[in-house]
């Protein structure tokens, strides 16, 4: 590591380490939930610790996990708006006295990069997916994410990206995967009147065998691939939830022809508005990530296996580091609507006993490999680096 007179080495001694982590908004994303954990984990390890973002509904979690959220217009890509930021984030910084900028989003990270190289704060990235570069604009859009002095990549896919596309290098980079919180993610927890109140919200009937595909509705989770499998699956006897927001407007519109042209009115629910999703994936025998393009990492696929939830995915990207085929789950290939079918055949037709099998085995798995716990822990780790380097990784400047 390098010393030299742009660098501030550690925070002065008599105060804890402050962090201030960067996000667009603190809606329901994987990038804000991991924000709002690691936020919580600081705090309780007796760092200081903010978050800024333009707001949502994750604010109220973040206070009361202690850390402070500080309201700035970041999910704008305005040009004008993330100049504006800019200062406004290098006027946190100082009055707040951070030591550690945390980027996860490559919008309010530009802003969050120059506020610290003004201010001599270390500066830190996530990257949480392999983006599109279709262009040469687009490319050094994308590239603010590859300039923090470590590099945290949400899984080997994504650091392969980051290191051959962007040249991040082993000095600076760190693959942490997501975690889920165990103790809301836990089937032992969940009560009964919640699952019995949303079967009843949902319209759900009694007995048939439920297959969810969690996720924003948007044409790359393979919503529309999903309808198209249950179409060929030719099955009557269950019944099928689509749960998340509508992130484009008329794309619901959209699904919902698709499943009058396959003749499933009957068959399928679509529900945008979930705020018990450990609740909806106890209602579920089978969970779906049908991703079309590669997807980052995945957080519903560890979510419903820490649930004890047989998982179809598929087969690309994360997914492929977070399920162990035909131990945990299954991998299909993407936009392949024959052979989705034919897998979640498979998985609904799972015996009771081979059920309690994969249930056994996939939260075993989460917990070992993918727990909240763990993610903070070395993320946490990652900022030591930085503000406590060790005497051997010093390179001090001529």
């Amino acid at each position: 590591m390098r010393i030299d007179d742009n660098t501030l080495l550690a925070p002065p001694k008599g105060r804890p380490p402050a962090v201030l982590q960067i996000v667009p908004s603190l809606a329901s994303g994987g990038a804000e939930r991991g924000a709002v954990d690691l936020a919580g984990a600081l705090a309780a390890a007796g760092w200081t610790s903010y978050v800024a973002s333009a707001g949502g509904p994750l604010e109220r979690e973040l206070r009361r996990a202690g850390a402070t959220h500080l309201t700035v217009p970041l999910a704008s890509k305005n040009p004008l708006v993330m100049r504006r930021n800019a200062t406004a984030l290098m006027q946190l910084i100082k009055r707040h006295t951070i030591d550690i900028v945390h980027a996860r989003s490559r919008a309010p990270a530009w802003g969050a990069w120059s506020a610290a190289r003004a201010t001599r704060a270390r500066f830190v990235t996530t990257f949480h997916n392999a983006y599109g570069a279709r262009s040469i604009l687009k490319r050094r859009y994308n590239s603010v994410m590859a300039r923090g002095e470590r590099v945290i990549a949400i899984s080997r896919f994504v650091a392969d990206y980051a290191a051959s596309v962007y040249g991040v290098g082993a000095d600076r980079l760190r693959t942490i995967p997501r975690g889920v919180d165990l103790q809301v993610f836990d089937a032992a927890r969940v009560a009964a009147p919640r699952i019995i109140s949303l079967a009843r919200q949902w319209r759900l009937p009694d007995g048939a065998p439920v297959v969810m595909l969690p996720g924003r509705l948007t044409r790359w989770k393979g919503g529309l691939d999903f309808i198209a499998a249950i179409a060929l699956l030719g099955r009557r006897d269950i019944c099928c939830l689509l749960v998340g927001r509508e992130q484009r407007r008329g794309f619901r519109r959209e699904l919902e022809a698709a499943i009058a042209r396959h003749g499933l009115g009957g068959l399928f629910r679509i529900v945008e508005d979930c705020a018990d999703m450990p609740a909806a994936y106890m209602l579920a025998d089978v969970v779906v990530s049908a991703s079309r393009e590669p997807e980052g990492f995945g957080r519903v696929i560890i979510e419903a296996q820490a649930m004890g939830r047989p998982v179809v995915a598929t087969d690309h990207g994360g997914a492929r580091e977070s399920i162990v085929p035909g131990v945990t789950g299954w991998l299909a290939p993407p936009q392949n609507p024959v052979a989705l079918a034919a897998t979640i055949n498979e998985a609904v037709s799972l015996g009771a006993n081979e059920r309690v099998h994969f249930a056994q085995r996939a939260t075993a798995h989460v917990a070992a490999h993918f727990s909240r716990e763990a993610m903070c822990s070395r993320t946490i780790e990652v900022y030591e680096e930085l503000l406590f380097p060790q005497p051997a990784d010093i390179d001090v400047a001529a």
